[in-house]
């Protein structure tokens, strides 16, 4: 039993979400783990100077909860998508090999997590497109205004600041390209990290 561990991570409504959850449906004995799955209650997360909700930094999010999960899976993937009901696969060739996609907006400014990813995928989209899908997604709780201009924006800026400071690796994605066409390219990278793991037996 091979695996291999693959992040995909971007600005907010950036199709990372959608790009993750498709790539899961393409290949064979995955799941998804999705950040967003382990943010704090809103009454202990901090507020900035300006009154913001400081959701977009990694303290905002049980990253502990998150590492165990991901060791559950790296310690026996089959355990793992039986007790979620996911589909289990057997090969026609080679051993089998597990995919876990690990989905969100830090995933990569957080060492422990950064070190397991054999690929590393980043989705952008420019400013103007970023603010318009925003203000079209509800939010629980909802974004108060100028929330994306005060906060948002700016700390996306500074992790993305952090995380190019310290990863190498990564394979910036342009999420105004078709879901179709970025899809394609991703899922054909993956299989090829799947095969070559599978011609090593």
């Amino acid at each position: 039993m091979r695996t291999v561990v693959v992040g995909v991570g971007g600005m907010t409504n950036g199709g990372k979400s959608t790009l993750a959850t498709s790539l899961h449906q393409q290949i064979p004995n995955s799941c998804v783990i999705a950040q967003d799955s382990y943010f704090k209650d809103d009454s202990v997360v901090p507020v900035d100077s300006n009154g913001f909700k400081q959701y977009d930094m990694l303290d905002a999010l049980h990253m502990d909860t998150m590492m165990s999960d991901i060791d559950s899976w790296r310690r026996d993937p089959e355990s793992y998508l039986r007790q979620r009901g996911l589909k289990l696969e057997t090969p026609s060739v080679g051993e089998e090999v597990y995919v876990l996609i690990v989905e969100g907006f830090l995933i990569f400014n957080h060492r422990p997590l950064n070190e397991l990813f054999c690929k590393r995928y980043f989705m952008e989209i420019p400013y103007n497109v970023c603010k318009m899908r925003r203000s079209t997604r509800v939010y629980t709780p909802p974004d108060p205004p100028g929330y994306f201009d005060g906060y948002v924006w700016p700390m996306y800026l500074r992790n993305r600041q952090e995380m190019e400071s310290m990863v190498s690796g990564i394979v910036y994605l342009d999420g105004l390209k078709p879901k179709e066409e970025l899809l394609a390219a991703v899922c054909n990278d993956v299989s090829q990290e799947i095969e070559s793991l599978q011609e090593k037996d």
